[in-house]
């Protein structure tokens, strides 16, 4: 397996598991930097280093009028927000 880096973070190549996690999908900048800044928390007890991730389109919802996500634009912005907070990977 081949390494990728992500930031200063190395993923596969025999490297250390890596935590990417996050909402499935962005509902708000408060429920996203919550939700990065928990599992953050998490991971630094167990020793892993973590990538935020989320979705800003699910388009494989059950019913057609369900929340999607916030659009490419304003997720991007979210990411960049959450990323500079909680001083992660995004």
């Amino acid at each position: 397996m081949r390494e990728i880096r992500v930031g200063d973070i190395a993923i596969g190549g025999g490297n250390p598991l890596v935590l990417i996690a996050g909402p499935c999908v962005i509902e708000s900048q408060k429920a996203c930097l919550q939700t990065a800044a928990s599992v953050k928390e998490i991971a630094a007890t167990c020793g892993v280093p973590y990538i935020f991730k989320s979705s800003f389109d699910k388009a494989n919802r059950l019913s057609a009028g369900s929340f999607r996500g916030p659009g490419q634009v304003r997720a991007a912005r979210t990411h960049i927000f959450v990323s500079f907070r909680i001083g992660e990977q995004t």
